[in-house]
């Protein structure tokens, strides 16, 4: 991988973030010479500041077709990262909102790639695409039956379309595309800020709230499979590498757990004293979540390696550091 990626020039749009930094990272590690570009935050700037690694930041909004064009000129690899998305309450509330800027986001990256002619460009798609009676474990053809599961549909919808822009980019410009489907990604800088997070870092938030006793929404029967960031840079490194197809492949781990079980298991690896209440009046999502592997294991030789007990315990370490 080390020869691959030496004095490659990446660029990463949505790069400032979790997924982003960790990408960063590695990709410096390998020698290559990164570009970020994302919207403005403090919070972000502070996080590439914070790791000390060479990189050309580039701030921006990936709406506007004009900025991203600039951002992505003269790179040998394009990672699309960027895209709006929240937490389930915002995603059930906001479907329209959503769909209509990932669709704008996906169109001008596309757009960039056929014009800057770049070597090789990864669409960061979603689990979100499956619709609700998936088959479980779920195999990437289940992506384009039905329609996507009703709680982030705007979201599942705009990563459906990008998958299918890739396929007719790679069809008429003969582009090296490859799609990757992360499964429920975790680690440490997750996004803790209020309306952002997902399911593990606000089950940590909340056990570390210092409430007596927490809410957590659905019965806590639904299970899902969590991937540590690490093993998700790596999968996403070796498609780029090794797989430049627009064939979908999951990216997740086979270590299903009961949100329930979840809880529990943070409550015990942070040493808190809480009690948890189940709210059955709000919405849980699938009733399982569990990606078959079986593609990614065949196409790019991948399987997860963090077990999530270890896992977790890095992201609460880290947590607790903030």
């Amino acid at each position: 991988m080390s020869q691959f990626w030496k004095q490659k020039k990446v660029v990463i749009t949505g790069g400032a973030g979790f997924i982003g930094s960790h990408l960063l990272e590695r990709l410096v590690s390998l020698g290559s010479s990164v570009t970020v570009y994302d919207r403005y935050a403090e919070r972000k700037k502070k996080l590439l500041e914070s790791l000390n690694v060479p990189v050309n930041s580039i701030w921006g909004d990936c709406r506007d077709y004009d900025s991203v064009m600039n951002a992505v000129k003269e790179h040998e690899v394009f990672i699309q990262l960027a895209a709006h998305v929240r937490d389930v309450e915002y995603n059930v509330t906001h479907p329209a909102s959503i769909l209509t800027d990932n669709l704008q986001i996906i169109a001008n990256a596309f757009r960039a790639v056929q014009e800057t002619g770049i070597e090789r460009f990864l669409f960061i798609s979603s689990a979100c695409v499956y619709p609700n009676d998936c088959i479980i474990p779920t195999p990437e053809t289940e992506g384009a039956r039905g329609a996507p599961e009703k709680n982030n549909a705007g979201y599942g919808w705009g990563c459906r379309m990008g998958e299918v822009l890739a396929r007719y980019c790679h069809e008429e410009y003969g582009i090296k595309i490859s799609i990757v489907r992360p499964y429920n990604i975790y680690g440490p800088r997750d996004h803790f800020e209020q309306g952002t997070f997902h399911v593990i870092p606000s089950l940590i938030q909340k056990v570390f709230s210092g409430d007596k006793t927490i809410t957590v929404w659905g019965s806590g029967n639904q299970t899902r499979a969590f991937l540590y960031i690490d093993d998700l840079v790596s999968g996403i490194l070796t498609t780029i590498q090794s797989y430049p197809q627009p064939d979908p492949i999951n990216l997740g781990s086979d270590e299903e757990i009961t949100i329930k079980d979840l809880v529990a298991l943070i409550i015990s690896l942070s040493g808190k004293d809480v009690d948890v209440e189940f709210d059955l009046s709000k919405p849980e999502g699938s009733p399982r979540r569990c990606a078959d592997m079986s593609n990614a294991r065949e196409a790019i030789g991948f399987k997860s390696n963090i077990r999530l007990r270890d896992g977790l315990k890095r992201t609460i370490e880290w947590y607790e550091k903030q």
